[in-house]
């Protein structure tokens, strides 16, 4: 009985759900920061009217986001993982509580073998976790056909989505590039600028971009 729950704890432990959530917070916190820097890059890429670039950009935003929703999984899967060894680890507490006396005890095991009980629950666990694994492959499989298969249809889609999103508007009103000849900024121009080139600059280099 000590050797089963040792077992159990020394899972819990293996699981180390409190640093696992701490490092998954720690990652996501980085990707929002880069997230935060690629918004600022796109503004400026559109401020200059390269088109080019701000498709570049918001590209690798878009695959930012996915990569910072899958923590969200993760996360609740560490969760989940946490819980289900907290379950193992009372349920064999109440075993043992239970072999206080040798008929209890004898009755227990009549009815409960902890040993193929825990067997049990650890292989439902890992085949769970496989079947989540494998569903995760799969979905990332088609995703990476379906975004290859049409990635040059849909990359305006995705450039005027995101930029959308930070409150840039590019169609027919990105930003022009300066001309010399021109003095006054056109009326697209100011309604793209919604924000100065110093305040980009500065918010820039808060986030630790030279």
């Amino acid at each position: 009985m000590r050797t089963e729950k040792n077992r159990v704890q020394n899972l819990h432990l293996g699981v180390s759900s409190l640093g696992t959530q701490r490092a998954i917070t720690r990652d996501r916190a980085a990707l929002e920061k880069q997230e935060k820097q690629l918004e600022l890059e796109i503004k400026k890429m559109a401020k200059t009217g390269n088109k080019e670039a701000c498709k570049v950009l918001a590209k690798q935003l878009v695959q930012l986001r996915k990569q910072k929703n899958r923590t969200y999984a993760v996360s609740s899967k560490v969760t989940s993982m946490s819980t289900q060894t907290k379950v193992m680890n009372s349920q064999m507490k109440m075993a043992g509580a239970m072999s206080t006396t040798a008929k209890t005890m004898q009755a227990v095991n009549k009815k409960m073998d902890p040993q193929k009980t825990l067997q049990t629950m650890q292989n439902f666990q890992k085949e769970n976790m496989k079947m989540e694994m494998t569903e995760e492959m799969i979905n990332d499989t088609l995703d990476d056909i379906f975004d290859a298969s049409d990635e040059e249809e849909e990359s305006q889609d995705i450039v005027n989505q995101v930029l959308d999103e930070i409150g840039i508007e590019i169609s027919g009103k990105m930003a022009k590039a300066p001309s010399a000849a021109r003095g006054l900024p056109s009326a697209s121009t100011s309604k793209a600028a919604t924000i100065s080139d110093e305040e980009i600059e500065r918010q820039l280099k808060a986030l630790g971009v030279d």
